[in-house]
């Protein structure tokens, strides 16, 4: 079976079963179901790096005033 590029992948990570590894971060025993930070470790990074979204204004763009419009552009 051959998988284009672009053919989806689906991973069902509820039927993996939990796998035991030495947290990257703090290097104590932990079990999950995929590699990474322990329970404790992502509750520490949410709470130092965690953010809330906000909106932001960003101002309407103006060209420089060096900035001319091509000669196409303003072709009638």
């Amino acid at each position: 079976m051959y998988l284009s590029p672009l053919t989806p992948v689906i991973c069902n990570t509820a039927a993996m079963s939990d796998i035991s590894f030495d947290c990257p971060r703090c290097g104590q025993p932990a079990s999950a179901r995929l590699y990474g930070p322990c329970e404790e470790c992502r509750t520490q990074l949410r709470q130092k790096f965690g953010a809330v979204a906000k909106d932001v204004e960003v101002p309407e763009y103006e060209p420089k005033m060096n900035v001319t419009p091509n000669a196409v552009a303003t072709k009638d």
